[in-house]
């Protein structure tokens, strides 16, 4: 899908971490920012939703297998900077009614229709609106 809209669409993600049913939560939002600010965000988080079980010796397993600089890591995990980051995405996510992860909005409109053909529908509905609005 990303393929077919590459000058159309930006991926943005947003951090919700279900603290109340998952005791990971925070840790593992808080890791993948931090390996995020050494430009790994993606390839840590994506290790992390492939895991089975999520625990803290995977939290710096992982970070070391993608060749993190562990005190840098470390360090940016417990700084205030990635809390306030992840207060804000939270913050945001209730200002936008998200109720529930993984929630998908194309410019602010939340999607209903999971699937590639919805997708691509909402990001044609949207082009078109902003092509009408030039």
């Amino acid at each position: 899908m990303f393929e077919n809209n590459k000058e159309n669409v930006k991926l943005v993600f947003k951090n919700m971490p279900l603290y109340k049913i998952h005791k990971m939560a925070d840790a593992s939002h808080r890791a993948a920012m931090a390996a995020g600010m050494q430009g790994k965000f993606w390839e840590y988080h994506d290790k992390l939703f492939a895991a089975k079980k999520l625990s803290n010796d995977l939290l710096d397993s992982t970070a070391k297998e993608l060749g993190l600089d562990l005190d840098k890591f470390k360090k940016d995990m417990n700084s205030n900077t990635v809390r306030q980051l992840i207060r804000k995405d939270l913050t945001d996510a209730q200002k936008a009614g998200v109720t529930g992860t993984p929630s998908v909005f194309i410019n602010g409109r939340a999607l209903t229709q999971r699937s590639v053909q919805g997708f691509q529908s909402l990001i044609d509905e949207e082009l078109a609106q902003s092509k009408e609005g030039k």
